[in-house]
């Protein structure tokens, strides 16, 4: 994954999760390890009900962090696309807007899965060591919901296989 704009400059346990989160979205796995919280609660916009505990909440980021890559990774080379407001764009992933808190984080992203734009936002909370407790994942429009749920599919049953 790829993000524009480094974190704000802020200060305490968020900047601590932020800073991992970071680098858990540049292609580091293990920071995933260091950022959660062992009661890590993943709420995800095709889930209905919250994934409890660091290893589940962890397997489905690292399918996430396959996904919304966007479609301008692709192996075919850089590709182009419309973005909304006009103009065009490489499709990756990339926020757009944080706002930050003492102990959360609300991140803007977009990108395009399946060649469909793909508006969302990682909500993030953390504890007093800096480690998230919580994430909540809200998408927007439909058409983008229904890519992320069959993307995310895909996902986890590769690494569904990989363990194995």
């Amino acid at each position: 994954m790829t993000t524009t704009d480094p974190p704000l400059a802020c200060d305490g346990p968020i900047a601590t999760a932020l800073a991992t989160w970071h680098e858990f979205l540049a292609g580091d796995p293990s920071a995933l390890d260091r950022v959660l919280a062992d009661d890590a609660v993943l709420h995800s916009p095709v889930l209905h009900r919250p994934q409890r505990g660091k290893d589940l909440v962890s397997l489905y980021l690292t399918g996430a962090s396959l996904t919304f890559v966007g479609d301008g990774n692709a192996q075919a080379g850089p590709r182009s696309f419309p973005h909304p407001s006009g103009g065009d764009w490489d499709g990756r992933f990339r926020y757009v807007r944080q706002l930050v808190g003492d102990r959360d984080a609300v991140l803007e992203f977009e990108t395009v899965m399946g060649g469909t734009f793909v508006n969302g936002v990682d909500l993030l909370t953390v504890d007093d060591d800096g480690r998230i407790i919580d994430v909540k994942v809200m998408v927007r429009p439909r058409k983008a919901v229904e890519a992320v749920r069959e993307l995310m599919a895909t996902a986890l049953e590769q690494l569904g296989e990989a363990a194995r």
